[in-house]
């Protein structure tokens, strides 16, 4: 398999221009289809000020003071500390639980955001964004449940943990 790829992404990548956070600016590109990132940004700043609005009426003091830190703390959230891979050893095929390097956290996080985000249908895809990372922002929510299943795979599967290298 392929070695360690440097790419030029990271040095490449502006900040979003409303918040001025890479991450976000990089959310955005995850949501973008089809090279259409205005319609991306616009999908996901309507989010954020769905939030917004939600975070006004909010009065317990730990909640979030605007929309970006809500979203990283959502991100906080989802990412996963452990995965599954499917390894061959003796022709057996084991899943080994491993841990998940900070890159592949965050695109995890973002992936399973997104389809937590597009797998319900019928309203807005802001109002769904909104939520999903309302939710994810306290814990619950699709993307949350993707989460806890895949740490729960990694604990049922610690027996293996042996094979990881």
């Amino acid at each position: 398999m392929g070695g360690k790829r440097f790419t030029k992404a990271e040095t490449q990548l502006r900040p979003d221009p409303r918040y001025g956070d890479r991450t976000l600016a990089r959310f955005v590109n995850c949501v973008m289809k089809d090279g259409k990132k205005a319609t991306a940004q616009r999908v996901v700043y309507d989010a954020f000020d769905i939030i917004a609005k939600k975070l006004e009426k909010e009065t317990s003091p730990e909640a979030p003071k605007n929309p970006l830190e809500l979203f990283q703390r959502a991100l906080e959230n989802v990412k996963p500390f452990v995965e599954v891979r499917s390894k061959r050893i003796g022709g057996a095929n084991y899943q080994v639980p491993m841990q998940v390097n900070r890159t592949r956290q965050q695109s995890l996080a973002f992936r399973w955001l997104l389809e937590a985000i597009r797998s319900e249908k019928g309203r807005p895809i802001s109002a769904r964004m909104a939520d999903e990372l309302y939710a994810a922002a306290r814990g619950e929510g699709k993307a949350m449940t993707t989460r806890d299943q895949t740490h729960r795979m990694a604990e049922a599967n610690r027996a293996f943990a042996h094979f990881a290298n």
